[in-house]
């Protein structure tokens, strides 16, 4: 079976709801690999002999393949197939972790990182391509809302795996367990996954995709020089400048070429429009946040890994219901009211982690982000991917999650820096301000020193809520006149 148009919607598949698990499960593999490598980092470093710059680049190889890449194998999903995209993606992401399982230097696995990225940029908008595909108008935003819970849900539970498998197993397990579940994938998705593309006969972009590349990589690589050299840096400015040199002339070429990878033609739908800016501003709040509550639970209310994992968990348990719950709410209010309403309570629920000083206040935030999420997310993406020609749902699926790595990139960089500066003002004299565990260990008051670190964080949270809630309005004003 073939899907190339709105057929889908006439005739749903019969076995849609088991492909939509087999898309979660793909799904989930990559997400929890992210966060499960933040708890092994201490065990790979004393493994290996690994130093801070090796460990760094185990992270940053993988997110450099993966937001390079995008773009070019949504447009490949496209015009080859999204089930063969699903398969080629979970071989490579699989083969990866095998091969970092048991990496013997620290090289080994950076290059093992990068080939798990390669792997995932594959997989990744196959995944929400084939959804659309398969989903008719109405149980369309029920299933979006599952998948995002399940990413959700692996973002929660990767702490609390890695910590298991780091106590009982060595460093290579939070790797090796990824194999298993790949196999499982690769099988479901070619029983069950039903081939869709592009039935146009397109010509290979080569140059925009090269463009495309070039120009992604330069701009993520220079976020991620950002804490260590700042942004008034070399290191900063020259790939940015390169980087934005670059995207401008993908821009350009793909206006005037006859078969563009990406048309720019889909910005000038207010629905496409809205739905990615406020993407953008979303992961740029929320990625940010989400990044320094991690630090704050861990190193301000003293939680294992493990115990923050646990913690982290509410807020994927309130999307999911919310998702399932809230449909006909959402359907009721029309798209952008919607999205006002949903982000709204996402701002609200990052403001009030800022107030977190213990628990409680964490987990009510938690569980409004959940429930913001849950009523807005799927309406961003059916605006996004119902704005599109079906047969191109790769390629948006794959712009969706390039600007959604990049504004992860930016929050994380730019609301880390804020904490910084933050935390390094309201630090006594003679206490290095480097990170929150070089101040813990440096002899000073404990307190006080949790204390500067809690109001850097207040400074950042705030500023991503701001983020998220003007990502809210834009999306509101864009799809209400859509």
């Amino acid at each position: 079976m073939t899907s190339t148009t709105g057929e889908v919607g006439v005739h749903p598949h019969p076995q849609r709801w088991a492909v939509l698990g087999v898309l979660c499960l793909s799904v989930m593999v990559v997400v929890l690999d992210n966060t499960v490598l933040n708890v092994a980092i201490p065990s790979i470093s004393t493994g290996l002999g690994a130093s801070t710059a090796d460990i760094q680049w185990m992270i940053n190889a993988y997110s450099l393949a993966l937001a390079g890449l995008l773009l070019t194998t949504g447009s490949l999903s496209d015009r080859f197939g999204r089930k063969r995209a699903l398969l080629a993606g979970l071989v490579l992401f699989g083969t990866g972790s095998a091969v970092a399982a048991y990496a013997n230097s620290s090289e080994a696995l950076i290059a093992a990182r990068g080939f798990m990225g390669i792997g995932a940029a594959v997989l990744m908008p196959g995944t929400l391509a084939v959804l659309m595909q398969l989903f008719d108008d109405r149980e369309r935003p029920k299933a979006i809302g599952i998948w995002a819970a399940v990413t959700s849900l692996g973002f929660a539970a990767g702490p609390v795996i890695g910590g298991a498998l780091i106590k009982h197993f060595w460093w290579g397990s939070v790797f090796l367990i990824n194999v298993p579940v790949a196999v499982l994938a690769i099988a479901a998705v070619a029983v069950l996954v039903p081939e869709s593309k592009d039935p146009a006969v397109r010509r290979p972009d080569v140059a925009g995709s090269i463009l495309s590349i070039i120009g992604m990589v330069s701009v993520v690589y220079a976020v991620i020089e950002v804490p260590e050299h700042g942004f008034a840096s070399a290191e900063f400015g020259v790939p940015i400048a390169i980087g934005l040199v670059t995207m401008t002339g993908f821009a350009l070429w793909e206006r005037h070429t006859t078969d563009p990878m990406l048309d720019l033609a889909f910005f000038s739908d207010r629905r496409f429009t809205g739905a990615v800016a406020s993407g953008v501003l979303a992961a740029f709040g929320m990625a940010g946040s989400l990044f320094l509550l991690t630090q704050h639970l861990q190193g301000v209310l003293g939680y294992s890994p493990l115990e923050a994992g646990v913690r982290v968990a509410p807020m994927a348990i309130a999307l999911l219901i919310t998702s399932n719950t809230l449909g006909q709410l959402v359907v009721k209010l029309g798209a952008g009211r919607a999205m006002l309403l949903g982000m709204t309570i996402v701002a609200s629920g990052v403001a009030l982690l800022s107030v977190g000083t213990t628990y409680p206040p964490t987990l009510a935030g938690l569980v409004l982000i959940g429930v913001g999420v849950g009523v807005s997310q799927p309406v961003a993406v059916n605006a996004l991917m119902g704005s599109i020609p079906p047969e191109r749902a790769g390629i948006a699926s794959g712009l969706s999650g390039t600007l959604t790595e990049l504004g992860s990139s930016f929050g994380i960089a730019v609301l880390g820096a804020l904490l910084s500066a933050r935390f390094v003002a309201s630090l006594p004299d003679g206490v290095p301000g480097r990170s929150l565990s070089e101040a813990l260990h440096s002899g000073a008051d404990i307190a006080v020193v949790r204390e500067a670190f809690s109001n850097g964080m207040t400074v950042s949270l705030l500023t991503g809520a701001a983020a998220v809630f003007l990502g809210g309005v834009v999306a509101s004003v864009l799809l209400r006149r859509a």
